[in-house]
């Protein structure tokens, strides 16, 4: 099921006017905070009315302002997960996974508790109640219930950020389930690069109100001209293989011919995954570096190199693994004599890439 959402709508401080066409899976909205983000999220949801405006999951038309159509909020047939789990208090996990479920509609299509419940890994918690869940058990039976209440499309209002980085690397996993196994679009919200790398199907990057790019994230996270959650968020997104798992706690991966070291990951080999490596992490050299600690390192050419207002400059390279981003100084560019073309070569620390900027590869729109 595809999702369309077009929308203008004045608040103060913004003028929000988008309009977006969004495939099958996970499409994130991706940005600073203020940038319209919750806004989109609560139109869709019939929680604000804009002032002009339409958006439909396929055929289903939530609302269409010039032919005066307004569903409630609650005939949208929505699952709306939260920051916060948002769970009733009084009643157990298993009746707060049931409560969706009471107001569905006799002939929508019902997803099978016991496989939400096993997707979800909540089996063993059905009798608890609330008080007695961690963060992460809460947001994991938040996405149950709202999965449960067989909704045409799924909202998913920043649900990590209440969560420490534990909990997140908790709960990644269920996320790329819940995209991967169900036939459910999902909408997004998130400021977080890692996110978007592990998650997004496809990416509608937002600043003060408009769509500035859209398209997969190993596009968007690329553009540097882009940068709508500030310059640490760039990084490259990469295609790997999982080769082996070496005994000194490194695993091996396999980029297009090229060869990557990180921390040893969960992942089992032949799997195919998704990485995501910050434009901080990485150093260049005009050399073949040699007598380095670092172990990663991948040889191309400059694609192009673009400075901004301060001393840095972000410098585009092609490798056989695919683009690679670097942040480094402007004074750094003119040292090295970099220019487009220019052979070079990227050092990566293997400790730099992190267990949250792993996850698996989507086969469409990657």
């Amino acid at each position: 099921m595809s999702l369309s959402v077009r929308l203008q709508h004045r608040l103060p401080g913004i003028d929000l006017d988008i309009s977006f066409d969004a495939p099958p899976g996970v499409t994130v909205l991706f940005g600073r905070s203020g940038s319209g983000k919750t806004t989109i999220v609560n139109a869709v949801a019939g929680l604000l009315r804009p002032e002009a405006g339409r958006v439909a999951v396929n055929e289903w038309v939530l609302f269409d302002t010039e032919q005066r159509h307004w569903l409630p909020s609650h005939k949208r047939r929505l699952g709306y997960i939260f920051q916060e789990g948002r769970l009733f208090p009084h009643l157990n996990v298993r009746q707060n996974l049931a409560y969706g479920r009471w107001f569905a509609p006799k002939n929508a299509r019902r997803e099978n508790p016991d496989k939400v419940i096993e997707m979800l890994g909540i089996g063993h918690l059905l009798d608890r109640r609330p008080a007695r869940l961690s963060g992460g058990e809460k947001q994991r039976v938040a996405i149950g219930r709202a999965l449960l209440a067989s909704p045409r499309l799924i909202l998913a209002d920043e649900p990590l950020a209440a969560l420490d980085d534990a909990r997140k690397a908790e709960i990644l996993p269920y996320f790329e389930r819940l995209r991967d196994e169900v036939s459910v679009p999902i909408l997004y919200v998130t400021h977080s690069a890692a996110e978007v790398a592990r998650l997004a199907t496809s990416v509608v990057a937002l600043q003060d109100g408009k769509v500035v790019r859209q398209g997969p994230a190993s596009d968007v996270l690329a553009d540097p001209s882009v940068a709508p959650a500030g310059v640490r968020a760039i990084g490259a997104v990469l295609k790997v293989r999982v080769l082996t798992h070496h005994d000194d706690g490194l695993t091996e991966l396999d980029a297009n011919g090229a060869r990557l070291f990180l921390p040893q990951i969960s992942h089992e080999v032949g799997e195919d995954l998704r990485i995501r490596i910050p434009a901080q992490e990485v150093i260049l050299s005009k050399k073949p570096p040699e007598g380095l600690s670092a172990l990663n390192v991948l040889s191309g050419t400059v694609d192009s190199i673009r400075s901004g207002d301060g001393p840095g400059a972000i410098v585009s390279l092609k490798t056989p693994a695919g683009i690679v981003l670097a942040r480094v100084t402007r004074r750094s560019v003119n040292a090295l004599g970099l220019e487009a073309g220019a052979t070079c070569h990227a050092v990566i620390k293997t400790v730099a890439l992190a267990p949250q900027d792993v996850g698996g590869r989507i086969t469409t729109n990657a």
